[in-house]
């Protein structure tokens, strides 16, 4: 099974980050796949990539012209590319050396396992269709003691509470998710205007909308496996507390624009909320007073107030769209 791995780039600031996450892909232990490297809009990033790898058989190097953002970028880099299997990296992640290999694996043993409703008649149905791993963070600037594991996904790592093992879930990290490639061929790839589409350049939801579509097309979601690793680099704006909580806020807004826009997409939260509420802070709170700590205060503390402000982007998307 030959993978290839699409990361994108749109400015020479990010050009360093992106080539430790090639590089990293490269020096993995699967060796059947490619590199299909995207500069978005940029010249300059085009012919640096060009400079570095363009000798070499298995990454390849597009320009997409004019710059048109993250999506698009990646549809295009699915559109040259050869593989059996289309993957996804971001610039700034760094690919475990087994990563592909435990993609792969997914592929090919999970089976039936990741099928939800085998009796659609589709000849697809018994196959994993899309597989995607566990983000884990690098912390650049160092780990904010106050940011409690619950709420890692606002910096595009794998939260707790996300799953207990390997299994269907609705959708990975987009930084960590890959499709079979007729699949998502027959899907259409990214839609590249889930935003700009209804003039609003805070609702999100880009790898969710896909899978949506996934899941009503074929019955089926993403396979997660645990052990398929990447790390995302962490840099010092994504730790700054206001910077969380206005993220914590328009990914609450989002929540409710694909609530209204992608219904089929709904469920995950509502779980994570209920285990927050049972589960998370419960056990928070005796974790507090069994042994008391300033972190463990200010991580109780930011979930309630993250949790809030998730909420509050939620009723100011329940309002705008009811």
């Amino acid at each position: 099974m030959r993978v290839s791995v699409v990361v994108c780039t749109h400015t020479t600031d990010r050009y360093p980050d992106l080539r430790e996450a090639v590089e990293s892909v490269l020096s993995g232990t699967y060796e059947d796949r490619e590199v299909i490297v995207v500069s978005d809009g940029s010249e300059a990033v085009y012919e640096r990539a060009l400079d570095d790898y363009g000798d070499r058989e298995d990454v390849r190097v597009h320009l997409q012209e004019p710059n048109a953002g993250l999506l698009a970028a990646r549809n295009a880099g699915a559109a040259v590319a050869e593989g059996d299997v289309v993957a996804f990296i971001d610039d700034d992640a760094l690919a475990d050396e087994r990563w592909l290999e435990e993609l792969v694996a997914a592929y090919d043993a999970g089976g039936e396992r990741a099928c939800s409703d085998p009796g659609r008649g589709n000849p697809a149905r018994d196959r994993v269709l899309a597989a995607g791993g566990k983000m884990v963070p690098e912390w650049v600037a160092g780990r904010p003691g106050f940011l409690p594991a619950e709420f890692y996904w606002l910096v595009g790592v794998t939260h707790r509470g996300f799953a207990d093992g390997p299994g269907e879930v609705r959708n990975t990290f987009g930084s960590n998710i890959s499709f079979r490639r007729e699949v998502f061929d027959e899907l259409g790839g990214f839609d590249t205007d889930i935003g700009g589409r209804r003039g609003d350049r805070h609702l999100q939801g880009g790898e969710t909308e896909l899978c949506a579509r996934l899941r009503a097309e074929y019955g089926t979601g993403v396979y997660y496996t645990p052990d398929a690793v990447v790390a995302h680099k962490i840099f010092d704006y994504r730790t700054d507390p206001l910077w969380l909580v206005r993220r914590a806020f328009w990914q609450g807004y989002s929540k409710r624009g694909m609530e209204v826009f992608v219904p089929e997409s709904t469920g995950e939260e509502g779980e994570f909320l209920g285990d927050l509420f049972t589960r998370f802070v419960p056990s928070r709170l005796r974790g507090l007073v069994a042994d008391p700590s300033t972190e463990r205060a200010a991580q109780l503390l930011a979930l309630l107030v993250l949790t809030a402000a998730v909420g509050f982007g939620y009723l100011y998307g329940y309002v705008k769209w009811r």
